[in-house]
């Protein structure tokens, strides 16, 4: 991890309260309140340090996020069709497939990122987007909609429209009552119809996490309960034999798991307090560097065209970090949950 540059240094009063930790994490900090990416920076001083909405700070990084890095650079890449494909379907088939093939490089899958990095409708290129997104994937007429498709599909759509304000609107609420509807006896959801849940199907946690709970009906509320008992229940990563994917920090998070997505949605949704989690931090621990920063492991937890993710050899992986790397988004992310399992000792 690079030292801090000399604005860094002297703004100590940005750094996080003592009981964040460790020294090694007031540098980490220091580090992810370099302005170069300022979707870091602004989720640092607000979910970190607790800065305010009206913070000139956080102002500042906010109003920077879509002129300068990852952000910036998806934005500048957007077409003015609102979508990063180059032609509009012209058939049936290529409808099916449109805003979400080539993997990771189509529409579905950089929405998802720019939708972690903070950008919202309040954005014109932002707002374009998201209309494209509801005319093609969310209108009852459409060859292919998103309703009544798998957990990965439905929720992360859920969540990408909740992060842009969409949260009440109908069509999205739509898509919360199917991820509702599509949850197993046993508590967690799968992508294969008439089959038990599984940690790899976390989207609908993820996108319930995005809602403030008062948007929660109750039936989310009991949805939430039930999918947060299914993945403590398994301690996070254990299920069937030992799966090394689950333990491999990646972003992005298209819709794959590991042990800090499960943490990340968990301690959002309330449980961070809640014991059977002490396993995964564990893990998440051991895997802190000296400096206090986290490594970015894989952009995939798994090999292309390995035999767990065969569909792979036909992906285009997208990454905003080296593998392998000291990685600001992964550190970030890390020390969110961190926080909110301190803070809630």
């Amino acid at each position: 991890m690079p030292r801090p540059g000399p604005r860094a240094m002297r703004d100590r009063s940005e750094r996080a309260p003592a009981t964040i930790g460790t020294a090694g994490n007031a540098r980490a900090i220091d580090w992810l309140l370099e302005p170069e990416q300022p979707s870091v920076r602004y989720f640092a001083l607000v979910d970190l340090l607790g800065r305010k909405a009206t913070d000139p700070e956080v102002k500042r990084a906010l109003a920077d996020i879509p002129r300068k890095g990852w952000a910036a650079d998806l934005l500048r890449a957007l077409r003015p069709s609102g979508l990063w494909e180059k032609k509009e379907p012209t058939n049936v088939q290529t409808y099916v497939d449109f805003l979400y093939q080539p993997k990771y490089v189509s529409t579905n899958w950089k929405a998802l990122v720019v939708s972690d990095l903070g950008l919202t409708s309040s954005n014109p290129k932002v707002r374009k987007l998201a209309e494209r997104i509801f005319e093609y994937k969310l209108q009852l007429s459409s060859p292919f909609n998103y309703y009544h498709e798998e957990v990965c599909v439905s929720g992360n759509t859920a969540r990408i429209l909740t992060r842009f304000g969409y949260g009440d609107d109908p069509r999205v609420r739509r898509l919360y009552d199917w991820l509702v509807d599509d949850q197993r006896d046993d508590g967690g959801w799968n992508c294969s119809q008439g089959t038990p849940g599984t940690l790899d199907g976390w989207e609908a946690m993820a996108a319930f996490a995005a809602l403030p709970t008062s948007a929660r009906s109750g039936r989310m509320e009991n949805a939430i309960a039930r999918g947060a008992e299914f993945y403590l229940k398994r301690r996070l990563f254990q299920e069937g034999a030992a799966y090394a994917p689950w333990l491999r920090l990646h972003y992005p998070n298209h819709y794959y798991y590991d042990v800090l997505v499960g943490l990340d949605f968990l301690t959002r949704l309330g449980y961070a307090g809640d014991p059977r989690l002490k396993p995964a931090l564990k893990i998440l621990l051991d895997k802190r560097q000296p400096d206090g920063s986290w490594l970015l492991e894989r952009v995939h937890p798994d090999a292309t065209g390995s035999s767990v993710y065969p569909y792979m050899k036909k992906a285009t992986p997208f990454a905003l970090e080296e593998p392998g790397k000291p990685s600001k988004w992964i550190t970030l992310q890390a020390l969110c949950v961190l926080k909110r399992v301190e803070d809630a000792t």
